[in-house]
């Protein structure tokens, strides 16, 4: 279990960077890694929103 929280976290900080990077420069680093809307940006982003929703279970366990 301790692999796929730091799998999940990692994906979170990616997402996290990734939005920072599109708010200030208007720049989506997932997009031109891997082309604007292709299936392997998909596949990131929705490993990215999982590990979202995956990672609320570390606010449960602290609070």
């Amino acid at each position: 279990m301790k692999i796929l929280n730091i799998i999940a976290l990692i994906l979170v900080i990616v997402g996290a960077l990734n939005w920072g990077l599109v708010g200030l420069f208007n720049f989506d680093l997932v997009a031109t890694i891997f082309g604007p809307m292709s299936i392997l940006s998909k596949i990131v982003y929705i490993l990215v929103g999982i590990s979202g929703i995956y990672c609320i279970k570390f606010l449960k366990n602290n609070y």
